[in-house]
């Protein structure tokens, strides 16, 4: 085939030898957005001009009866036999089945995937942890954050009086990079742990998992760790074994001697809250949380922030409501704190040393909520009245078992108490409205504090009609 002359125009519709004196006189018709010269050494191989000029190597070949078509370059930056050995590639690809489309996909999200891989290999467990905390911290309550930031603590921070708090169960593990905390590593962790402290690592294994969890659903740390979580793992599970079955509760015969010690509690707030526990059966947490807001002295209720159902309204007994009615109102919490709140320096610095011993972030504002330390002092309580090893939820527990002496019917308790419905006709067919309910939580509370000594009248409790009652 002839070289055109370079005054004579090309003809696109003929196959070119490409030449760098063909490509410059590439022009693109009047009228059209764009056009192509076909290379007659390499077929396949176009050069491509736009109504604005620009020029580029392009391959254009079929797959399956469809037209493929991919740009190579500009023909500024390729040499034209790059240009041919580029098209000469994908021909061959073409011709093998494959489609160069979808391969350029699969190497550009292999590079994606290699680069977060990299990106998370540098990530620590404890950086990772932190975004964790962020983003979850709106789903959980109060209590649950600060657990995940007790358990991580790196501790080593000195008390006034006492000596620097020991470092988070979590603690070994969160300075290893995330893709370094495998199954190995975990159930070495477990296997130490469960030696001192097992109830405090089943917690801290729990969160764990959840974490992991996580992080295998987040882009950035997905590459991190495996898509098998490495902390359920079986022998994991064997070392911290299997948490015990509580049974702490106030007796019968133990009411009166453990209403007496706590009522003799220095601090008016922790016993209102020690006894509102009891006598209403909720969780502990729940009742720290209560806010002036959640209760209704028109309606005589009291609603509860709760875990199983998001809230749940119980009657505001008359004691609870006498108990509560002697509190201060520092803030919008009804167990507040007196220091918690406090713009005294003394205070503020007291209260900045407390959560330091212990690992926990200072509230600031109204975010304390009550004393410090009611399990202190609750069992200094228990300690003067002679009784042992009671928790705080075994005040709860304790709620259910003296309710037995009394035959409550049992959807009753656990509506109160805020457990799930037990059967198909308590959970779709029985409703009991708060007047049904108090009429069985307030034969409660009698007959709680007549086991403990007290008399109680609440149409005299005014005029000071409220005392002990000597034991027979």
């Amino acid at each position: 085939m002839a070289r055109p002359k370079t005054s004579e125009a090309l003809d696109l519709a003929q196959r070119c030898d490409l030449t760098a004196g063909a490509i410059d006189r590439l022009t693109c018709p009047p009228g059209k957005m764009q056009a192509f010269l076909r290379d007659s050494e390499s077929p396949g191989l176009r050069v491509r001009v736009t109504a604005a000029g620009a020029k580029s190597y392009v391959f254009e070949g079929k797959l399956n009866r469809q037209t493929i078509r991919r740009t190579i370059g500009d023909v500024r930056a390729w040499e034209i036999p790059a240009a041919r050995a580029e098209a000469n590639r994908l021909r061959v690809l073409l011709d093998s089945g494959a489609d160069p489309r979808e391969l350029e996909r699969q190497q550009a999200q292999a590079k994606a995937a290699d680069k977060v891989a990299a990106a998370a290999a540098a990530v620590t467990v404890a950086e990772a942890w932190a975004a964790y905390l962020v983003e979850r911290r709106p789903h959980w309550g109060e209590r649950h954050y600060l657990d995940h930031v007790a358990k991580a603590a790196q501790g080593g921070v000195p008390g006034k009086r006492s000596k620097s708090l020991q470092p988070g169960i979590l603690a070994p593990l969160m300075t290893k990079p995330l893709r370094d905390l495998d199954a190995a590593t975990i159930e070495a962790w477990a296997a130490r742990e469960a030696k001192t402290r097992p109830t405090s690592a089943r917690l801290a294994w729990r969160l764990l998992k959840a974490f992991l969890g996580w992080c295998a659903e987040q882009p950035a740390y997905a590459g991190a760790v495996s898509d098998k979580n490495p902390a359920k793992s079986k022998k994991t599970r064997e070392s911290l074994g299997r948490p015990g079955i509580k049974s702490d509760s106030l007796q019968r015969e133990q009411l009166a001697v453990w209403f007496d010690a706590v009522r003799g509690i220095h601090n008016p707030v922790v016993a209102a809250y020690l006894q509102t526990v009891l006598l209403t059966g909720a969780r502990p947490g729940e009742v720290l949380a209560m806010q002036w807001k959640d209760l209704n002295s028109k309606w005589k209720g009291l609603t509860i922030r709760d875990k199983v159902e998001g809230e749940r309204t119980i009657p505001l007994t008359p004691y609870v409501a006498h108990l509560l009615a002697a509190l201060p109102r520092r803030n919008q919490f009804v167990f507040s704190s007196a220091w918690g709140t406090s713009s005294d320096p003394r205070h503020i610095k007291r209260r900045a040393a407390y959560h330091a011993r212990r690992g926990t972030q200072a509230p600031t504002g109204e975010r304390s909520p009550v004393v410090a330390a009611p399990n202190e002092l609750h069992s200094r309580a228990c300690a003067v009245a002679g009784i042992e090893g009671l928790s705080l939820h075994g005040l709860r527990r304790s709620f259910k078992s003296l309710t037995e002496w009394l035959e409550i019917p049992a959807g009753v308790v656990a509506q109160l108490m805020g457990h799930k419905p037990s059967a198909t006709a308590e959970k779709h067919y029985t409703v009991r409205p708060l007047d049904l309910l108090r009429v069985h939580h307030e034969r409660i509370e009698v007959w709680i504090l007549k086991e403990a000594r007290i008399e109680f009248d609440p149409a005299t409790v005014a005029a000071g009609g409220l005392r002990v009652v000597a034991a027979a």
